[in-house]
């Protein structure tokens, strides 16, 4: 069984911190940890390995946000990835910094990744939100697209940490084990 799972951010070293980009940062480790580098492939960065008994493509669509549906679909044509066995890991304004939580299915909340896959490939894939939080004023384009704070910097390697422990447990034993696990995790 071969699972696809999608980092969504921006592609340019000027974005590397943002919080738009935490997919990218979650999907580097995740390939850091199956011991792969990433080729170019399907407008992306594509690394290919094993989790446990698991097939895994990690795909960093190189698009920009805005068209991250045409790398991923291009993969999951390519490799016959059905929908119920991608995972995609975004940002969510709707979670507060540092909540992780899975999902599956559910709408585009304005995230526009998540619009463009939802076009190019459909909605019922498997979600790994990272809270972000809402900015406290106005701006939430300046928002996501500007680099975490301080204090928050000094938290995310538990995010990400957590964000791909969810994806093992996605890949390992489905999404239900891994709401269950991940978000006990967060409310101790």
């Amino acid at each position: 069984m071969t699972w696809l799972v999608v980092g969504l951010g921006n592609p340019e070293p000027k974005y590397a911190k943002n919080r738009h980009n935490v997919g990218f940062m979650v999907a580097s480790e995740l390939a850091r940890r199956m011991g792969e580098g990433f080729t170019s492939k399907f407008k992306g960065e594509l690394a290919r390995g094993r989790l446990g008994p698991q097939d895994l493509l990690v795909l960093k669509p190189m698009t920009y946000m805005n068209l991250s549906g045409v790398s991923v679909a291009s993969a999951a044509t390519f490799y016959k990835v059905p929908l119920e066995q991608i995972v995609v890991i975004h940002d969510e304004l709707d979670l507060p910094f540092p909540d992780v939580k899975v999902k599956v299915g559910g709408g585009h909340a304005g995230h526009n990744g998540l619009r463009s896959i939802f076009e190019h490939v459909g909605r019922d894939f498997v979600r790994v939100r990272c809270g972000i939080g809402r900015p406290p004023h106005g701006d939430v384009a300046g928002f996501v697209l500007s680099d975490y704070s301080k204090d928050e910097a000094a938290g995310l390697p538990d995010v990400i940490d957590t964000a791909a422990r969810a994806v093992e447990l996605i890949v390992d034993r489905g999404p239900l084990a891994a709401m269950n696990e991940i978000h006990t995790k967060a409310r101790a």
